[in-house]
């Protein structure tokens, strides 16, 4: 097993094109065709999580959190940062992060945060933006299944809970074939008219090459023809938050008890209680605060997120209940989901949830 092979099982599910630009998402120490002699998952990279992976004999450390965000001049070992990288690196150990492109996908943070609440109805609560391109491309009739259904495996034509979406018309195409071309239909030098089906669906971004790459595999003509548009729709697939209902209307403070209670928080910092009783449930892991205006627009009766200042809490304005879980645990279980992407695809592997508590905050 290479590391290669693990990163690419994480990031079939949260691919580095959805970090934000501020981000450090990917492998940060190592080399990617090095063998993996196990994994430990964490959520920060610290010192005695480095020292953890060698007690226990494995060589890659994957982590949510980033233990590099800038540029480093010099390791002297003068702040953890430094020692943590020397330590990995002395012990031959590699360290990979997922970070805000896990926040951003269906299946991560945010929507583990709503499974753990018991939430149904759940939807993006900010929706990436400019990340869907659309394909046209041109098919002899008689190949035009074999290429949709080429394209479909590899990704294109998804639109929410529905798959291989797209779009033919039945047209006649024309050109005329050069001498250094050996034509899959028609003449070298002369004008041939086919009839052909115009294809178009759509794709993420990020799947571009491998959804042009399945095109020119399975179309039939030596030059393909096709267009990529890009189009202005929101990818309601990815994005940052999630909302939600609850099943049944709770209590608003019972509701409180139990999210403290899920996510073992040492305290839930709330505004008032506005609302009695509460139904439908926002969630941001991790810093949320920027998604505020979102949850309000979508009528959410509370937003549970962390890292909420003293004053964004007035933002509220008696519209909203806020509540901060805090920041480690509203992430705590993004280790879980690391877990179950390895083990599923590499079942017989060893891999480690680290038992090192790295949130650096306590409560009296």
């Amino acid at each position: 097993m290479r590391i290669k092979e693990i990163v690419s099982s994480i990031e079939q599910l949260a691919p580095v094109s959805y970090q934000e630009s501020y981000d450090n998402s990917g492998l940060i120490v190592g080399d990617y065709n090095k063998e993996v002699s196990g994994v430990l998952i964490c959520l920060d990279v610290i010192e005695t999580v480095v020292e953890e992976a060698i007690s226990k004999g494995v060589n890659l450390i994957i982590a949510h959190h980033p233990i590099v965000f800038k540029g480093l001049k010099r390791f002297n070992g003068n702040n953890y940062v430094e020692r943590t990288l020397m330590l990995a690196i002395k012990n031959d150990i590699a360290i990979y992060a997922a970070h805000t492109n896990i926040d951003s996908v269906r299946g991560g943070v945010s929507e583990r945060i709503c499974d753990l609440i018991g939430l149904k109805n759940k939807k993006i609560l900010s929706p990436v933006k400019d990340d869907l391109k659309k394909l046209v491309s041109f098919v002899p009739a008689e190949h035009a299944d074999k290429v949709k259904e080429a394209l479909f495996s590899a990704g294109a034509g998804s639109i929410g809970n529905y798959d291989s979406c797209s779009f033919s018309a039945e047209g006649t195409g024309s050109f005329k074939a050069g001498e250094n071309t050996n034509p899959f239909v028609g003449e070298k030098g002369k004008i041939h008219f086919e009839n052909e089906h115009r294809i178009e669906t759509i794709f993420p971004k990020h799947l571009k090459g491998k959804v042009i790459g399945a095109l020119l595999d399975s179309h039939p003509y030596e030059e393909v023809a096709y267009d990529i548009y890009p189009i202005e729709n929101s990818n309601f697939e990815a994005g940052f938050g999630m909302i939600g209902d609850l099943e049944i209307s709770e209590n608003s403070v019972d509701f409180l008890k139990r999210i403290k209670k899920i996510f073992r928080s040492g305290c839930v910092r709330h505004t008032k209680i506005i609302k009695k009783e509460l139904k439908k449930v926002a969630v941001c892991g991790g810093s949320g605060s920027f998604l505020l205006q979102k949850a309000l627009s979508a009528k959410a009766d509370i937003f549970i997120t962390g890292d909420f200042k003293y004053h964004e809490f007035f933002d509220a304005e008696g519209k909203i209940i806020i509540a901060d879980i805090g920041h480690y645990e509203s992430e705590q279980f993004t280790r879980d989901i690391f877990y179950e992407i390895v083990t599923k695809k590499f079942p017989n592997f060893a891999v480690h949830i680290s038992e090192i508590n790295s949130n650096p905050i306590n409560y009296l």
